[in-house]
């Protein structure tokens, strides 16, 4: 059954939290590493991840590809190992592993009082977007997708509320009503809008149709909002440089699919500038 496999699971990644938070942030990051090559492979089955690689034309070679998936699964670990050390990230407490560009556009968004739609995908410690944003002093709403395991559900909305943004959307129809509330009330939006979702249209991504999100290009559309696309890169293993764009605008008469197309192509270039720090294991092209 699922739900005993969905509770080894839980038990499991528990007590590799444990063991992260006694061992502090680098050991911690680099034990992740190492767990995510050993383990990693497990969960997800390196084919699709070959697949992916080979049908966007990354990588010239089968060693090239697999030296990017070694990678992936090593920056995958060291993301697991560093959500239990959110609330320090949070606190500042280790503030000198990040290094913010772009920060005058989100205290343009502040000081003039605008609202805009923040993007990203899954690279690196994606929760820092969101961390950082609200950080900053925008009222903010993060829109994410609840893990199938419930279990770990409970921990990871635990900590993405009281540590990364309070005011947690969660994606489909069920969150479209506090999110349209919440931007009622002056909030602006931040999502990943890498992950396949089945409300979503067919848009070109690497010149293959993949289902993704047109929230973002909704919003534009009904509300004008600017979008700034968001860049989280890892620097030598424990540092961040996290990339605030210049905010995208867009015609009136462009349309939802146009706008998303464009977004997509952005994501592109930020997953060409470190293949092996996005999550490929996720099947976008299904």
């Amino acid at each position: 059954m699922k739900i005993i496999k969905y509770f080894f699971q839980f038990i499991f990644i528990y007590i590799l939290f444990i063991i992260f938070k006694i061992v502090g942030y680098k050991n911690a990051s680099n034990l992740g590493a190492i767990i995510g090559k050993k383990i990693g492979p497990l969960f997800r089955s390196n084919t699709i991840i070959q697949a992916n690689l080979k049908n966007s034309n990354i990588g010239s070679s089968e060693e090239e590809r697999k030296s990017i998936i070694i990678n992936m699964w090593s920056n995958y670990g060291r993301i697991l190992s560093e959500y239990v050390y959110i609330k320090k990230f949070r606190k500042n407490n280790l503030d000198q592993f990040i290094e913010i560009e772009g920060l005058n556009y989100l205290n343009e968004i502040k000081n003039n009082n605008e609202q805009a739609v923040f993007i990203s995908g899954h690279f690196n410690n994606f929760e820092l977007m969101a961390m950082e944003i609200e950080k900053a002093g925008i009222n903010l709403c993060a829109i994410y997708r609840p893990l199938n395991n419930p279990f770990l559900n409970i921990i990871m909305e635990n900590i993405r509320k009281n540590y990364i943004c309070k005011n947690q959307i969660k994606k489909g129809k069920s969150g479209t009503r506090d999110l349209l509330n919440l931007l009622k009330k002056n909030y602006s939006a931040a999502l990943m809008i890498d992950q396949r979702i089945s409300e979503g249209d067919d848009i070109d991504l690497f010149n293959r149709s993949a289902k993704t999100t047109t929230i973002p290009a909704q919003l534009v559309k009904k509300y004008g909002y600017s979008i700034i696309p968001v860049y989280i890169e890892r620097v030598k293993n424990y540092h961040f440089k996290l990339y605030f764009n210049k905010p995208l605008k867009f015609a009136d008469n462009s349309s939802t699919q146009k706008i998303t197309l464009e977004l997509n192509k952005v994501l592109e270039k930020m997953i060409l500038k470190n293949p092996d720090q996005w999550i490929w294991s996720h099947d976008r092209w299904k």
